[in-house]
């Protein structure tokens, strides 16, 4: 076999070898050196650069078995036997998604051991489940997003060879998985790619670090594989591209594109699809417009906007960026445009920001939430929403996110309300290193107005312990959690059986609202169908009488108990803090 790395730098590569003498590579075109040598699965190697004795991992390895400071692994990705030939893969349209960090989703947070909640998940209705990042980092446990070696997998979660059993085990149940991926910067300890080359441009940088160097090809090609990789000999059916509003691209074909021109490429080949969701802080919509309209063809991207008005309207909290949602009308913005900022003032940025999405854009292009791993952990205390609410307000929390025209995600253990925080975490082995992550999360909650002494060390091991899921709580079959999680299996069957709740068509959702009495409708439905769906949340304490022009029924409701059918007078009683799904017959006149 042939080893190759990319090392522009350098004068000389060394391979190094278990018990052997060092093996002198050689010079190719482009910077690409190359080794004619045998290498057997598990065989550790590095690289020697120049004069210097200590071996380097490869940037490309698939296994680091000792740490990503240690050598590199042979890992023979044939070895597994896959078990979902059959698998035909799912269109994110009309799905649901579950956001889960590996190292807290079990006691043991691994790989194998979350096999054995997946079955919680198909019971629950959810159709995508979205791992954060797992590529290598130095420590035991951090939340992904430090990796430094984006093609192997954590050794402490399982290595690669348990990640292919995961994806085996969800394609076995119906599930699909998709993928977070880093590719704005690396993490602070471990990253030896700038003793090969040009990744980085050290004269410009982001919110985490170095920018990539995304002016150098083969920087490009280093991401493109990556994502194939994970695509391709992983069977992951899609990737979550994080904070791509840090990509500083300016050549004529975006790095976006031209990841979502593979990606379809890739999708045509394998017979199934694939996507790619943006987190972007840009409320640009042409990340999700075609190609052929001058868009970057991805198939998705969140709207933290949608997030920031559900979270307004249920907690009333307007520090930092919420400030601009404190008005309920801004929920209603959200959910009949998609964002709220679209060419308005942000006064948290302090200029104007975004432009509006195309009406003509499926509304299930945008992955909306009332909680997932940054509006949690980014928090001063990591603290959900549970504490805070209480169970009948969660109910509601619970059927804005999930009767949204969106694409709804829920954060691991959200269904239940769990009661576990989920924190800031690192394990970072240099306490200087430890002590300067800490000081800028301070920093970051001066801004946001937060009480800074609730603040837990990102650097205790009992942090991470306390951010552990505690599976107990739903099995308490009298129990708020168990009611919660009864309440969010009914909400994801009915998304499922009625179709107004999938409707992908902006111009067949409506909303309403007033702020006085904190009350909020949304309608669902094509104006020429027999029915509408109506979706009502009572956010203030007050009862509210809600009369409809046709006959109703109630689909589903939370709270006290209300009548599955409304009374003869068209009249129905919404009690405060709940809210109710109702199907609504059209009069003659509607349609």
């Amino acid at each position: 076999m042939s080893v190759e790395v990319w090392a522009p730098i350098p004068a000389r590569v060394g391979l190094r070898r278990e018990a052997q003498a060092d093996l002198s590579m050689e010079r190719g075109d482009g910077g690409w050196w190359h080794a004619d040598v045998e290498l057997a699965p598990g065989d550790e190697y590095g690289f020697v650069l120049d004069d210097d004795d200590r071996a380097l991992p490869d940037p490309r390895s698939r296994r680091q078995p000792n740490g990503v400071h240690e050598a590199s692994a042979v890992f023979d990705l044939g070895a597994h036997e896959w078990a979902d030939a059959a698998w035909t893969g799912r269109q994110l349209a009309g799905g649901v998604i579950s956001e889960l960090h590996v190292g807290t989703y079990t006691p043991e947070g691994t790989l194998d051991s979350a096999i054995d909640r997946l079955d919680h998940l198909v019971e629950l209705g959810i159709d995508f489940v979205e791992l954060l990042p797992v590529n290598a980092f130095n420590g035991t446990h951090n939340w992904g997003y430090d990796g430094v070696l984006w093609y192997a997998v954590h050794e402490a979660y399982g290595g690669p060879a348990a990640y292919q059993r995961f994806v085996d085990a969800c394609h076995s149940r119906g599930l699909a998985v998709i993928q977070d991926v880093v590719y704005n910067h690396l993490g602070p300890s471990g990253n030896y790619l700038p003793r090969f080359g040009p990744y980085l441009r050290a004269a410009e940088r982001n919110t985490w670090g170095e920018s990539l160097n995304l002016d150098e090809p083969e920087v490009r090609r280093f991401i493109v594989d990556n994502a194939m990789m994970w695509l391709r000999d992983f069977h992951v059916d899609g990737l979550r591209l994080d904070a791509v509003h840090a990509l500083r691209d300016t050549s004529e074909r975006h790095i976006l594109r031209e990841l979502a021109e593979h990606a379809d490429a890739l999708s045509a080949h394998l017979g199934r699809p694939v996507s790619l969701i943006a987190e972007s802080d840009l409320n640009d919509p042409t990340l999700i417009m075609p190609r052929e309209a001058g868009g970057y063809g991805l198939t998705a991207q969140w709207s933290d906007d949608h997030h920031h008005a559900m979270h307004v309207a249920l907690t009333g909290e307007i520090a930092g960026y919420y400030a601009d949602f404190a008005p309920l009308d801004a929920l209603v913005k959200t959910t009949s445009g998609g964002f709220f900022h679209d060419g308005t003032f942000s006064s948290f940025r302090g200029r104007d920001h975004g432009r509006p999405i195309d009406p003509d854009v499926p509304t299930w292009r945008l992955v909306t939430f009332t909680q997932d791993h940054d509006q949690v952990g980014n928090r001063a205390a990591g603290d959900r929403l549970s504490p805070a609410l209480g169970e009948r307000r969660l109910a509601v929390a619970a059927v804005l996110n999930l009767t949204s025209p969106f694409t709804p995600m829920l954060f691991m253990g959200e269904e239940w309300g769990a009661s576990t925080p989920w924190q800031f975490f690192t394990s970072h082995p240099e306490p200087e290193l430890g002590r300067a992550t800490a000081e800028g999360r301070m920093a970051e909650f001066a801004r946001m107005g937060w009480d800074e002494s609730v603040v837990p060390d990102p650097q205790d091991p009992s942090t991470f312990e306390r951010s552990k899921l505690d599976w107990s709580e739903p099995d308490d079959p009298d129990g708020a959690h168990a009611r919660l999680l009864d309440l969010h299996r009914r909400l994801l069957a009915l998304r499922r059986a009625r179709p107004e709740l999938t409707d992908p068509a902006f111009a067949h959702t409506s909303a309403w609202a007033d702020d006085a009495t904190r009350r909020f409708r949304m309608e669902r439905g094509a104006p020429d169908a027999a029915e509408r769906v109506v979706v009502l949340a009572n956010l203030g304490l007050m009862p509210w009488e809600v009369g409809f022009d046709g006959p109703a029924e109630v689909l589903l409701s939370t709270g006290p108990a209300i009548a599955d059918v409304v009374a003869a007078d068209g009249m129905l009683v919404l009690p405060g803090e709940s809210a109710a799904v109702v199907a609504v017959a059209r009069s003659r006149g509607d349609h």
